[in-house]
Protein backbone atom coordinates (compact mmCIF):
# COMPACT_ATOMS: atom_id res chain seq x y z
CA UNK A 1 0.00 0.00 0.00
CA UNK A 2 1.26 3.35 -1.14
CA UNK A 3 2.00 5.44 1.79
CA UNK A 4 -0.12 8.61 2.16
CA UNK A 5 2.88 11.86 2.38
CA UNK A 6 2.32 14.51 4.97
CA UNK A 7 1.96 18.29 3.69
CA UNK A 8 5.09 20.23 3.01
CA UNK A 9 4.11 23.16 4.69
CA UNK A 10 4.26 20.89 8.20
CA UNK A 11 8.30 20.94 6.96
CA UNK A 12 8.88 24.28 7.60
CA UNK A 13 10.67 25.29 10.04
CA UNK A 14 8.33 27.55 12.60
CA UNK A 15 10.79 30.41 12.31
CA UNK A 16 10.33 30.88 8.61
CA UNK A 17 5.92 30.65 9.43
CA UNK A 18 7.11 33.47 12.24
CA UNK A 19 8.78 35.63 10.02
CA UNK A 20 6.23 34.94 7.22
CA UNK A 21 3.37 36.32 9.80
CA UNK A 22 5.56 39.28 11.21
CA UNK A 23 5.99 40.63 7.81
CA UNK A 24 1.90 40.10 7.63
CA UNK A 25 1.14 42.05 10.61
CA UNK A 26 3.63 44.60 9.58
CA UNK A 27 2.25 45.05 5.84
CA UNK A 28 -1.26 45.18 7.70
CA UNK A 29 -0.05 48.02 9.92
CA UNK A 30 1.39 50.19 7.40
CA UNK A 31 -2.01 49.69 5.37
CA UNK A 32 -4.32 50.90 8.12
CA UNK A 33 -1.52 53.46 9.38
CA UNK A 34 -1.85 54.95 5.30
CA UNK A 35 -5.50 54.77 5.16
CA UNK A 36 -7.35 57.95 6.07
CA UNK A 37 -9.69 56.59 8.89
CA UNK A 38 -6.66 54.09 10.33
CA UNK A 39 -3.87 57.15 10.39
CA UNK A 40 -6.14 58.92 12.63
CA UNK A 41 -5.32 55.75 14.93
CA UNK A 42 -2.30 53.93 13.94
CA UNK A 43 1.32 55.69 14.02
CA UNK A 44 3.60 54.47 11.04
CA UNK A 45 5.81 51.94 12.11
CA UNK A 46 9.22 54.04 11.61
CA UNK A 47 7.38 56.54 13.84
CA UNK A 48 7.08 54.15 16.56
CA UNK A 49 10.23 52.78 16.20
CA UNK A 50 12.28 56.74 16.36
CA UNK A 51 10.16 57.34 19.32
CA UNK A 52 11.61 53.92 21.29
CA UNK A 53 14.86 55.12 20.29
CA UNK A 54 14.39 58.33 21.85
CA UNK A 55 13.21 57.58 24.73
CA UNK A 56 15.98 55.06 25.35
CA UNK A 57 18.36 57.79 24.92
CA UNK A 58 16.72 59.91 26.77
CA UNK A 59 16.73 56.72 29.99
CA UNK A 60 12.33 57.56 30.85
CA UNK A 61 11.61 54.43 29.04
CA UNK A 62 13.37 51.50 31.59
CA UNK A 63 12.07 52.99 34.24
CA UNK A 64 8.74 53.06 32.95
CA UNK A 65 9.53 49.60 32.06
CA UNK A 66 10.87 48.54 35.56
CA UNK A 67 8.51 49.78 37.87
CA UNK A 68 5.50 47.77 35.74
CA UNK A 69 7.47 44.77 36.10
CA UNK A 70 7.99 44.94 39.49
CA UNK A 71 4.32 45.69 39.97
CA UNK A 72 3.27 43.35 37.44
CA UNK A 73 5.63 40.24 39.12
CA UNK A 74 4.93 40.99 42.79
CA UNK A 75 1.00 41.13 42.47
CA UNK A 76 1.43 37.84 40.59
CA UNK A 77 3.77 36.04 42.67
CA UNK A 78 1.55 36.66 45.94
CA UNK A 79 -1.49 35.77 43.90
CA UNK A 80 -0.05 32.76 42.93
CA UNK A 81 1.95 31.86 45.99
CA UNK A 82 -1.87 31.75 47.71
CA UNK A 83 -4.04 30.32 45.07
CA UNK A 84 -2.33 27.48 44.76
CA UNK A 85 -2.84 26.17 48.62
CA UNK A 86 -6.31 27.47 48.61
CA UNK A 87 -7.13 25.88 45.29
CA UNK A 88 -5.58 22.91 46.43
CA UNK A 89 -7.89 22.65 49.64
CA UNK A 90 -10.68 23.62 47.75
CA UNK A 91 -10.29 20.39 45.26
CA UNK A 92 -9.94 18.29 48.15
CA UNK A 93 -11.44 18.99 51.61
CA UNK A 94 -14.97 19.40 51.00
CA UNK A 95 -15.87 21.41 54.13
CA UNK A 96 -12.91 23.82 52.99
CA UNK A 97 -14.61 23.64 49.65
CA UNK A 98 -18.35 24.70 51.23
CA UNK A 99 -17.30 27.46 52.46
CA UNK A 100 -14.53 29.46 50.24
CA UNK A 101 -15.97 28.39 47.04
CA UNK A 102 -19.12 30.81 47.25
CA UNK A 103 -17.13 33.48 47.86
CA UNK A 104 -14.26 32.27 45.18
CA UNK A 105 -17.30 32.07 42.18
CA UNK A 106 -18.53 35.52 43.41
CA UNK A 107 -15.54 37.72 43.28
CA UNK A 108 -14.45 36.20 40.49
CA UNK A 109 -17.49 37.82 38.81
CA UNK A 110 -16.70 40.82 39.82
CA UNK A 111 -14.44 43.29 37.36
CA UNK A 112 -11.06 44.50 38.81
CA UNK A 113 -11.90 47.97 38.28
CA UNK A 114 -14.84 48.04 40.49
CA UNK A 115 -12.13 47.84 43.81
CA UNK A 116 -10.13 50.35 42.55
CA UNK A 117 -12.24 53.17 44.67
CA UNK A 118 -11.72 50.42 47.93
CA UNK A 119 -8.06 49.99 47.39
CA UNK A 120 -7.40 53.62 47.12
CA UNK A 121 -9.24 54.54 50.53
CA UNK A 122 -7.73 51.78 52.04
CA UNK A 123 -4.01 51.72 50.81
CA UNK A 124 -3.72 55.08 49.29
CA UNK A 125 -2.56 55.87 45.66
CA UNK A 126 1.69 54.55 46.43
CA UNK A 127 2.84 50.96 45.34
CA UNK A 128 0.41 48.98 47.94
CA UNK A 129 -2.87 49.71 45.67
CA UNK A 130 -1.32 49.03 42.56
CA UNK A 131 0.18 45.85 43.87
CA UNK A 132 -3.05 44.68 45.02
CA UNK A 133 -5.60 45.15 42.36
CA UNK A 134 -3.09 42.96 40.11
CA UNK A 135 -2.96 40.53 42.98
CA UNK A 136 -6.80 40.94 43.13
CA UNK A 137 -7.05 39.94 39.33
CA UNK A 138 -4.37 37.30 38.94
CA UNK A 139 -5.42 35.43 42.04
CA UNK A 140 -9.03 34.86 41.05
CA UNK A 141 -7.86 33.28 37.56
CA UNK A 142 -5.79 31.22 38.98
CA UNK A 143 -7.44 29.60 41.94
CA UNK A 144 -10.23 29.12 39.83
CA UNK A 145 -8.44 27.49 37.26
CA UNK A 146 -6.03 25.69 40.07
CA UNK A 147 -8.90 24.59 41.49
CA UNK A 148 -10.87 22.98 38.31
CA UNK A 149 -7.46 21.03 37.73
CA UNK A 150 -7.59 19.17 41.21
CA UNK A 151 -11.29 18.45 41.00
CA UNK A 152 -10.54 16.75 37.63
CA UNK A 153 -7.47 14.42 38.82
CA UNK A 154 -8.17 10.58 37.23
CA UNK A 155 -9.74 8.97 39.87
CA UNK A 156 -8.37 5.89 38.87
CA UNK A 157 -4.66 6.95 39.93
CA UNK A 158 -6.45 7.75 44.03
CA UNK A 159 -7.95 4.56 43.40
CA UNK A 160 -4.86 2.72 42.39
CA UNK A 161 -3.03 4.27 45.24
CA UNK A 162 -5.40 3.40 47.69
CA UNK A 163 -5.00 -0.38 46.81
CA UNK A 164 -1.48 -0.16 47.03
CA UNK A 165 -2.18 0.85 50.33
CA UNK A 166 -1.95 4.84 50.69
CA UNK A 167 -3.17 7.29 52.91
CA UNK A 168 -4.36 10.45 52.34
CA UNK A 169 -1.63 11.53 52.85
CA UNK A 170 0.51 9.82 49.95
CA UNK A 171 -2.26 10.39 48.19
CA UNK A 172 -2.52 13.85 48.60
CA UNK A 173 1.30 14.73 48.29
CA UNK A 174 1.99 11.62 45.69
CA UNK A 175 -0.99 11.59 43.27
CA UNK A 176 -2.97 14.82 43.47
CA UNK A 177 -0.66 17.45 43.19
CA UNK A 178 1.60 15.96 40.85
CA UNK A 179 -1.60 15.36 38.56
CA UNK A 180 -2.29 18.96 39.15
CA UNK A 181 0.53 20.37 38.12
CA UNK A 182 -0.46 20.78 34.50
CA UNK A 183 -3.11 22.80 35.20
CA UNK A 184 -1.38 24.61 37.70
CA UNK A 185 1.00 25.81 35.07
CA UNK A 186 -2.03 26.69 32.75
CA UNK A 187 -3.38 28.74 35.78
CA UNK A 188 0.40 30.84 36.19
CA UNK A 189 -0.14 31.46 32.60
CA UNK A 190 -3.44 32.65 32.48
CA UNK A 191 -2.63 34.54 36.04
CA UNK A 192 0.61 36.37 33.93
CA UNK A 193 -2.52 37.71 31.07
CA UNK A 194 -4.92 38.90 33.90
CA UNK A 195 -1.89 40.91 35.46
CA UNK A 196 -0.92 42.37 32.61
CA UNK A 197 -4.14 43.08 31.34
CA UNK A 198 -5.10 44.89 34.84
CA UNK A 199 -1.96 46.55 34.64
CA UNK A 200 -3.02 50.08 33.23
CA UNK A 201 -6.21 50.08 35.35
CA UNK A 202 -3.61 50.09 38.34
CA UNK A 203 -1.62 52.45 37.56
CA UNK A 204 -4.59 54.56 37.12
CA UNK A 205 -4.37 54.86 41.13
CA UNK A 206 -2.06 57.61 41.06
CA UNK A 207 1.37 56.40 39.46
CA UNK A 208 3.68 58.95 37.98
CA UNK A 209 6.01 56.02 35.81
CA UNK A 210 4.82 52.99 34.55
CA UNK A 211 3.97 51.54 31.10
CA UNK A 212 0.33 52.19 31.55
CA UNK A 213 1.01 56.06 33.11
CA UNK A 214 3.14 56.71 29.76
CA UNK A 215 0.40 55.50 27.80
CA UNK A 216 -2.30 57.60 29.57
CA UNK A 217 0.02 60.48 29.05
CA UNK A 218 0.75 60.27 25.29
CA UNK A 219 -2.93 60.01 24.65
CA UNK A 220 -3.55 63.12 26.20
CA UNK A 221 -1.64 64.64 23.90
CA UNK A 222 -2.49 62.52 20.90
CA UNK A 223 1.04 61.55 20.63
CA UNK A 224 -0.27 57.81 19.25
CA UNK A 225 2.95 56.77 18.51
CA UNK A 226 4.00 56.58 22.21
CA UNK A 227 0.67 55.04 22.82
CA UNK A 228 0.91 52.30 20.31
CA UNK A 229 4.91 51.76 21.71
CA UNK A 230 3.71 51.08 25.13
CA UNK A 231 0.76 48.79 23.95
CA UNK A 232 3.47 46.77 22.00
CA UNK A 233 6.38 46.33 24.60
CA UNK A 234 3.01 44.98 26.87
CA UNK A 235 2.17 42.53 24.84
CA UNK A 236 6.19 41.51 24.35
CA UNK A 237 6.44 41.44 28.05
CA UNK A 238 3.33 39.04 28.01
CA UNK A 239 5.11 36.95 25.65
CA UNK A 240 8.22 36.48 26.91
CA UNK A 241 6.38 35.43 30.46
CA UNK A 242 4.43 33.13 29.03
CA UNK A 243 7.15 31.64 27.09
CA UNK A 244 9.31 31.21 30.37
CA UNK A 245 5.88 29.03 32.01
CA UNK A 246 5.57 27.11 29.15
CA UNK A 247 9.43 26.16 29.03
CA UNK A 248 8.81 24.87 32.94
CA UNK A 249 5.63 23.25 31.83
CA UNK A 250 7.59 21.49 29.22
CA UNK A 251 9.85 20.73 31.78
CA UNK A 252 8.13 19.82 34.56
CA UNK A 253 5.51 18.01 32.85
CA UNK A 254 6.90 15.99 30.01
CA UNK A 255 5.56 12.66 31.33
CA UNK A 256 2.30 14.12 29.98
CA UNK A 257 0.25 12.92 27.30
CA UNK A 258 -0.44 15.67 24.93
CA UNK A 259 -1.63 16.64 21.66
CA UNK A 260 -1.24 19.84 19.57
CA UNK A 261 1.49 22.44 19.09
CA UNK A 262 3.19 23.70 22.26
Amino acid sequence: MKKVKKGKFIQVPSWIWMCISLTAAMALWILIASSEAGGVIFAEPWEVAQKAVDKIRDGTLWGHVGISLFRVLTGFCIGFILSVPIAILMGWYAPFRKIVEPWIQFLRNIPPLAYIPLVITGAGVGEKAKIIVIFIASFLVMVVTIYQGVCNVDTTLIKAAMVLGAGSREIFFHVVIPASTPFILVGARLGVSASLTTLIAAELTGASKGLGMMIQKAQGYYDMSTVLLGIIIIGVIGLLMEKGIRFLERRLTGWQETTGAQ
